[in-house]
């Protein structure tokens, strides 16, 4: 064990598992029975965080809490944040020696759990992530994912080829230090390859959707792509710069070819040419002050205290776990 690395005795339980919860009504009381049946070394609490759902997963939630066999604790947002803001404070609730986080969708089986569990504690990983045989995702969603982490590739300082996804394991340490930020605007995985290089990854199943369709729609899609891009990286800047110095030699070289053709010709071709110019010009230059714009609202919403995420309610998990239930009594 690394002198680092408190041993996980010195935590109230091995592993806390974080799920943000959003219309996860009908989903969230099977994902929590299976989950309380697993067995981690040093035992497991479970984190639930709603994040503002409009359906009923608060009161099936606390009904969960009330009757759970192993510790579990209740947040609830006073609105809908975002999966990350979720996170974050889960984060900061959880007490286990590592931390996993996962949907409420039962897009990941609960039994992967502990084999990303033994992975990051035997082998002595900070953090582990997981990668699919096959997403049983839409299309669009599988090549939004796929932008996705080709944009991290190039903004973030993590392991090529790494997939970042949402069922992840890290330590305490990292799950400590990542939840530090208060910017409105966190990206989680942005925020881990600021903590850390000892990162691993490993292969899961990845299943069909159990109820429903997926939360995250294009709009939803686009803000997680700003806020990598954004709160991380400086690249947009540069590439502005890059852009304009771009636009200045393109220009400068048709000023040349104007006076070119102005000493061979005598007239110089006028309209067309010019009002072309004009508009690439112009688009160019509203990009740069888009990227800007950018920046500087993001900067000023966090001066003025935009909020991460705001906590409506707290249960506590029990230091008593209720009873074992019957499998007929189980919560649906």
């Amino acid at each position: 064990m690394s002198p680092n690395r408190p041993e996980s005795g010195a935590y109230p339980v091995g592993l806390s598992i974080v799920v943000p919860v959003y219309r996860g009504a009908t989903t969230i009381g099977r994902l929590v029975e299976a989950l309380s049946a697993l067995r981690p070394e040093g035992g497991l609490e479970i984190v639930l965080v709603n994040d503002g759902s409009p359906d009923n997963s608060g009161e099936v939630c606390r009904a969960l809490q009330a009757r759970a066999t192993v510790p579990v604790a209740y947040l609830e947002h006073a609105r809908n944040f975002g999966e990350h803001n979720a996170v974050m404070t889960g984060l900061r609730h959880a007490r286990g020696a590592f931390v996993i986080t996962m949907d409420d969708d039962l897009q990941n089986p609960p039994e992967e759990v502990l084999k990303l569990y033994d992975h990051a504690r035997l082998g002595q990983w900070d953090v582990v992530y997981t990668r699919y045989a096959e997403k049983q995702h839409e299309g669009w969603r599988n090549l939004g994912s796929r932008f996705a982490n080709r944009v991290a590739d190039a903004l973030l300082d993590k392991p090529k080829g790494l997939y970042l996804s949402s069922f992840r394991c890290m330590s305490a340490l990292v799950a400590r230090e990542v939840a530090k930020y208060r910017g409105p605007y966190p990206y989680v995985d942005g925020l881990i390859m600021q903590v850390t290089q000892r990162i691993s990854s490993i292969e899961v199943l990845h299943l069909a959707r159990a109820e429903g369709r997926s939360n995250y729609t294009l709009k939803r899609l686009i803000r997680l792509w700003l806020n990598l891009a954004t709160n991380f990286s400086v690249l947009p800047l540069r590439l502005a710069i890059f852009a304009g110095v771009a636009m200045g030699i393109l220009g400068f070289l048709l000023a040349l070819l104007v006076v070119a053709e102005a000493m061979m010709s005598g007239t110089p071709s006028g309209w067309a040419s010019t009002m072309t110019t004009m508009l690439l010009l112009a688009g160019v230059q509203f990009l740069i002050l888009g990227v800007l714009g950018e920046y500087v609202g993001r900067a000023f919403l966090s001066a003025n205290g935009k909020p991460q995420g705001v906590v409506r309610e707290m249960i506590a998990p029990r230091t008593e776990p209720a009873p074992a239930r019957q499998p007929e009594d189980a919560l649906r």
